[in-house]
């Protein structure tokens, strides 16, 4: 079955990825060791044990077994007209080579989000109560262990298994085997769905083999890259090793409360990226066979043709950002589309045998964009991007509802040789007709004397990937009417550069802004309480922190202005917090957040949290009890300039810099 020539050009393997900002995971949480504890508690990386950042603390202390005190960044959402952009600079290294000069290796970089709706603290699974079996399995979290989610399989092939056998075996894994403490970024039905439904037999396998395990038949759970089947929390491999997916990627029935969407598509770096995105989920709807007169609905068959001889029905999904349950007439929904222009708003079914339409705000198109050019063996700067990693800049979305979202973000890094035509190698070159073969002793002496070359053909073609812990998307709020915000947060954590590899060192990012006047910045932070006991860095040991003060000087040099007499405090104002001076705002940044402003008089806080009203303990000179993450403020400047700023903990000569520069000029000409 020679299915999806796409999906077979697109499928490579991956090298180590890492995401620097938003920071990625590589399934760390809250340990506090050089090695994550558990590399399969929410996702496949491939990546090494020693990476990734742990979850933000919200104060000057461990967050510990309590989600509430963890810091989720929050950015807010772009506007509704193209103008209005929410830039967020995604960043990353990856190791094995990439980009058009890059002649050892071929690749492409895949870059996508999943969101639901953030809901309130009540939504947050707190027990194991049958109350909240439904937001255990579905609400997405960053948890507070690192054990990954249990999972009891099924026990027999799924035209045997009964309806009491599927209805105890899903009570069992909701209400016993999902915990609400563990972290969860798929949903429990998406990897039981994943487990029922076929892998695709036109695939590319090489000689690698697949079992079909007690269901007589493979499901999709297993892969040439993962052919034992191994379970991460809930992804699906066959999902996480392919682009574009041929089945839609939601996550179970539609809640009209909860809006889980599928895993969209924010960019593709890559060669033909506008026939590639073609069969994005953004852009193309995706079939899968419903199984309405059985106990589940869903179940083996992956084309039309099997799904109507097994008694199913081919229905057609659509992806959506969100759905506007509000909007209940055509009419209401082509006027919610003209005051957003920038989404795309549609009035149509969410699946073909619906029998109601919507008000669908589809997802965005993907970016195309051109590969990083980076070198092999190496996890560093990209030769392409000015002196930084690899980066792509995303327009987080406009959400029209005005709904508070909270997502996750993927980077995926396909990497692969060209030892076979990945547009024309398919499933009949498979087994003994396989182009590679595992760890071949090459006759390169002649007369059967040979050397062996180090093939795994289930890296032949390999994904790796990195997530960013759970973040939030906010509603704007009004004085960001018509305006761009460029989003300026911190990367890296404690310790010098050899006790952070592959991680990195304190930086802002992005560390340079070039904006006008009727551009905002969002300045904000997120930092830990558990690093490594021992890494070098200022202040108390295990604590990152972080704070923001304009420089007196060029950006070569190292010394703060005093706030009072820094000249951007009379540039600046706060669009979250519009009653603050700017010295008010120099004050929070400077303390980051201890000191709420200078004295409370503006009235934007109580004056006992303030520099000068202060009635709880100073302020320790390295920031040791400040809180470790910081929303910060949201700043719009009066008039053009430049200011060069510094953070005073982190800024350490010959060690590291911490340093930034913004310039602002006037805005650009309308006409």
């Amino acid at each position: 079955m020679r299915l999806f020539l796409l999906v077979a050009f697109v499928t490579m393997a991956t090298a180590d990825i890492f995401m620097t900002n938003p920071k990625g995971s590589n399934n760390r949480l809250n340990e506090q060791s050089n090695n994550r504890k558990n590399g399969n508690r929410l996702f496949d990386s491939q990546n090494n044990n020693k990476g990734g950042y742990n979850v933000g603390d919200r104060f000057a202390e461990k967050a510990g077994s309590d989600p509430s005190r963890q810091y989720q960044i929050q950015y807010f959402e772009s506007g509704p007209t193209a103008a209005e952009s929410s830039r967020l600079i995604v960043e990353w290294a990856n190791q094995h080579g990439c980009g058009n000069r890059n002649r050892k290796s071929t690749c492409n970089i895949v870059i996508q989000y999943m969101c639901m709706n953030n809901g309130t603290d009540a939504d947050y699974p707190r027990s194991q109560a049958a109350t909240e079996q439904q937001s255990r399995g579905s609400y997405m979290r960053d948890g507070v262990t690192t054990d990954t989610q249990g999972y009891d399989k099924p026990r027999r092939s799924l035209k045997k298994e009964s309806a009491k056998e599927f209805n105890d075996r899903t009570t069992k894994n909701l209400n016993t085997n999902v915990r609400y403490n563990r972290g969860l970024h798929e949903s429990y039905q998406w990897y039981d769905m994943c487990r029922y439904r076929e892998a695709n037999q036109g695939l590319f396998r090489a000689d690698q083999q697949l079992n079909n395990e007690n269901v007589g038949y493979v499901p999709s759970h297993k892969t040439r890259q993962n052919p034992n089947g191994n379970r991460r929390g809930f992804e699906c491999p066959e999902e996480r090793d392919y682009y574009p997916y041929w089945a839609p990627t939601l996550q179970g029935p539609y809640d009209a409360t909860a809006q889980r969407t599928a895993w969209l598509d924010a960019g593709y770096l890559g060669y033909d990226c506008k026939k590639v995105i073609k069969s994005s989920f953004n852009v193309k709807d995706k079939f899968r066979c419903v199984y309405k007169n059985s106990h589940r609905d869903y179940g083996r068959a992956i084309n039309k043709e099997n799904c109507e001889t097994e008694g199913g029905e081919w229905i057609k999904f659509t992806s959506y950002l969100e759905v506007l349950e509000g909007v209940k007439s055509e009419d209401a929904c082509k006027a919610k589309a003209a005051a957003a222009p920038r989404s795309r708003i549609v009035w149509a079914p969410l699946r073909s045998d619906a029998t109601e339409s919507k008000c669908i705000v589809k997802p965005p198109f993907p970016s195309c964009g051109v590969i990083p050019q980076t070198r092999v063996n190496h996890l560093g700067n990209s030769l392409s991007s000015q002196n930084n990693a690899s980066r792509f800049t995303w327009d987080i979305p406009h959400f029209p509802s005005g709904d508070a979202k909270r997502c996750v973000i993927r980077v995926r890094y396909n990497i692969s040789t060209s030892d076979y035509d990945p547009k024309a190698t398919f499933a009949d070159q498979n087994g003994d007709n396989s182009p590679i073969t595992n760890n071949p002793v090459v006759n390169v002496f002649g007369n059967g004397k040979g050397l062996a070359l180090a093939i795994n053909t289930a890296q032949f073609g390999r994904t790796f990937q990195d997530r960013s812990h759970i973040f939030q998307v906010l509603p704007r709020l009004p004085g960001m009417a018509g305006k761009k915000i460029h989003n300026l947060n911190v990367r890296g954590q404690r310790g010098n550069i050899v006790q952070n590899y592959p991680s990195v060192e304190y930086d802002f990012v992005p560390d340079k802004i070039t904006m006008t006047t009727d551009d905002l910045v969002h300045v904000q932070w997120a930092g830990i309480n558990t690093n490594v006991p021992g890494r070098a860095g200022e202040g108390k040991d295990q604590t990152d922190r972080n704070n923001l003060l304009e420089m007196s000087g060029d950006p070569d040099t190292s010394y703060p202005f005093n706030l009072a007499d820094a000249p951007w405090i009379k540039n600046i104002a706060s669009v979250t917090e519009p009653k603050a001076s700017g010295l008010d705002i120099a004050v929070a940044l400077a303390s980051s957040g201890y000191f709420c402003g200078k004295d409370g008089s503006s009235g934007t806080c109580p004056a006992g949290l303030s520099l000068d009203g202060n009635t709880r303990e100073d302020l320790q000179k390295q920031l040791d009890n400040a809180p470790a993450s910081y929303f910060g403020h949201v700043i719009r400047f009066k008039a053009p300039g430049q200011v060069y700023y510094l953070c005073t903990r982190n800024n350490n000569f010959t060690n590291r810099s911490q340093k930034g520069m913004i310039y602002i000029t006037p805005p650009k000409s309308k006409n």
